[in-house]
């Protein structure tokens, strides 16, 4: 039995497609998934001010191809995050929130890219 060597590299270039699409989706599902957990741990463990409006304000979207996780009240992150100085001397303590979320998103996004690539 004899293989022809031009049909044998279209087939393992169609495998390749086939197998390139199902991982890429999977890889899209894992990206979706971590970004809306990570939008709701961050609403939980964000600092309440008196309208809630910070805590509340963490969304998960989609952006091109890329999930992109904000705060509507964008201004407030990094002053909250890292601390700010205050306006008759001294500084507001840093509430570090936002850091221990992004270091669990991504180490969930990895395992989860693992995964889809072994299958």
């Amino acid at each position: 039995m004899a293989i022809d060597v031009g049909s044998l590299a279209a087939e393992i270039n169609r495998t390749l497609a086939n197998y390139a699409n199902g991982v890429g989706e999977k890889i899209e599902k894992v990206a979706e998934q971590v970004a809306k957990k990570g939008a709701q741990q961050l609403k939980a463990r964000s600092p309440v001010g008196v309208r809630h409006r910070y805590a509340k304000g963490w969304r998960a979207k989609k952006v091109g191809k890329q999930w992109v996780v904000h705060n509507t009240e964008y201004q407030l992150t990094h002053l909250l995050e890292k601390g700010h100085a205050k306006v008759g001397g001294g500084r507001v303590p840093a509430k570090v929130h936002i850091t221990p979320v992004e270091e669990e998103m991504i180490d969930e996004f990895t395992k989860g890219v693992e995964g889809a690539i072994r299958g």
